[in-house]
């Protein structure tokens, strides 16, 4: 009792530093992350004292070990539903499966579908698990996060039903390899493949007479050329701090590949690597010369502050996930028609290579907590993500399905480029935030945020990093 009261108050705690983190989460085969859950529950062994077990309540606990058996009773015939769908494509793609089962389904279950804003919804749910009230179905990144929940024992394997409804067949490997954990399939990938690239406006590039940038530095020849025009280079609000965390990860990336990010999680390296430093230092580079929006570090991605300066047409860059598609078209068609969209730009003079894409093969993950007949249910509802009319709808909003006939539906031509990229790298790298235990992530996100305000040098960030995978290391 005492080491799974620890586990929560440990997730707890995550999620009171972490108020968001990325808003998304994926990888390939050979960088997601499916196995360090365990290692950080036995690291809170160490941090969380026995105050915090006693303070979670006992009968808490219990309800949160017996909740999936008994939300197979007869008389609980509603399946809760929490994910991130709140508006725009989010909310279309995720609520298709939700109206199909409730339309179709023979199982006498009914699925109450409750979305949260993006940079909220985290934290809601550990403080539910926390009190043994976790959704019987619920989304999420994947990555450290979703390992520490399947530890916790609020997600339950699904390969049998995974055999039933044939979905091997259906989704990338490499989706299916996300949500993956210690062998077992853990969480049924929902409507995006989304990796980091750069939107850009290109009637603005052909007025000014710029170049899709293929290196840095012709990147750095745009970015000053935009500033010579009275317009902002970047489009960013890094109030969540994730968003600029994708700079940090593109530019250490371009820099040194994946080789020194992995060997620092494993501690044969270290994120005072010079290509995180490298990182840093173009971030501030970029901040001094003004490519990022004045008071970078208070605007709201979830209030579409960035967003508001690209259609403004103050900025006209905007580095993020590919899921932007599907909020530039349905916010503004007529906008999405200016809309262009290149890989992040190799750096001169490295060898790492430049087909490595840092993002997610699902985005969103559902996982459940709930067995028996509700379980069944719950998983028929979320196979409808496979299903042609999700797929469709997808594809209609922008999204990239992660399944493995995406590209015969893909016409839209950002949206192809970006599944190209997908398709042809080399490896894809989950983000950072969400494949790191969640202590070491928010000390990266704080960190970073830092480099973006000034008040932290790139050696010092990379120090605290370093301090904090090494002490996550020392608890294993």
């Amino acid at each position: 009792m005492k080491k799974r009261m620890l586990r929560i108050a440990a997730l707890v705690m995550a999620a009171t530093m972490t108020m968001s983190f990325a808003a998304c989460g994926g990888g390939s085969s050979e960088t997601s992350s499916n196995g360090d859950a365990q290692d950080t529950a036995d690291a809170a062994d160490d941090t969380a004292d026995d105050s915090a077990a006693d303070a979670a309540d006992d009968s808490s606990a219990d309800a949160a070990d017996d909740s999936a058996a008994d939300s197979s009773d007869d008389g609980d015939k509603v399946i809760t539903y929490w994910n991130i769908g709140t508006e725009g494509a989010d909310k279309e793609a995720l609520e298709y499966a939700v109206t199909e089962f409730n339309a179709n389904t023979q199982s006498g279950y009914t699925v109450e579908n409750v979305p949260t804003q993006n940079d909220n919804y985290k934290e809601k749910l550990v403080i539910a698990m926390s009190s043994g009230e976790c959704p019987d179905m619920y989304t999420s990144w994947s990555g450290g996060p979703m390992n520490e929940y399947i530890e916790s024992g609020f997600a339950q394997p699904l390969d049998d039903l995974y055999e039933e409804y044939g979905l091997k067949d259906k989704y990338m490997d490499a989706a299916i390899a996300q949500a993956t954990y210690d062998g077992k399939i853990y969480a049924v990938p929902t409507y995006n493949v989304s990796i980091a690239g750069v939107f850009y406006n290109k009637e603005m590039f052909e007025k000014y007479n710029l170049e899709v940038p293929t290196t840095v530095s012709e990147l750095e020849a745009v970015c000053d050329a935009l500033k010579a025009e009275g317009i902002t280079p970047f489009a960013l609000a890094n109030a969540p701090k994730w968003t600029g965390s994708m700079y940090f990860q593109c530019l250490a990336t371009r820099k040194g590949g994946l080789e020194p990010f992995q060997n620092a999680v494993s501690g044969e390296g270290t994120f005072e690597d010079e290509c995180f430093q490298y990182a840093g230092e173009k971030i501030q580079e970029w901040v001094e010369k003004g490519y990022f929006p004045e008071g970078v570090n208070s605007l709201s991605e979830d209030d579409g502050q960035a967003k508001q300066l690209m259609y403004q047409e103050t900025a006209g860059m905007l580095l993020c996930g590919s899921w932007y598609t599907g909020t530039f078209s349905s916010d503004s068609p007529e906008f999405y028609e200016k809309i262009g969209w290149f890989s992040f730009p190799a750096v001169d003079g490295s060898d790492a290579d430049a087909s490595i894409q840092n993002g997610t093969i699902g985005d969103q993950f559902v996982s459940f907590n709930c067995t028996g007949d509700k379980l069944a249910a719950a998983f028929e509802c979320a196979s409808y993500y496979s299903s042609d009319g999700a797929k469709q709808v997808m594809v209609d909003v922008g999204k990239i399905p992660p399944t493995k006939d995406a590209g015969e539906l893909i016409t839209d031509g950002v949206t192809k480029q970006i599944l190209d990229a997908a398709t042809n790298a080399s490896s894809v790298q989950l983000w950072y935030d969400q494949y790191l235990p969640p202590a070491v992530a928010q000390v990266h996100l704080d960190t970073c945020q830092e480099m973006f305000g000034l008040t932290m040098k790139p050696d010092e960030a990379g120090t605290k990093f370093e301090e904090a995978m090494e002490e996550y290391l020392a608890g294993k």
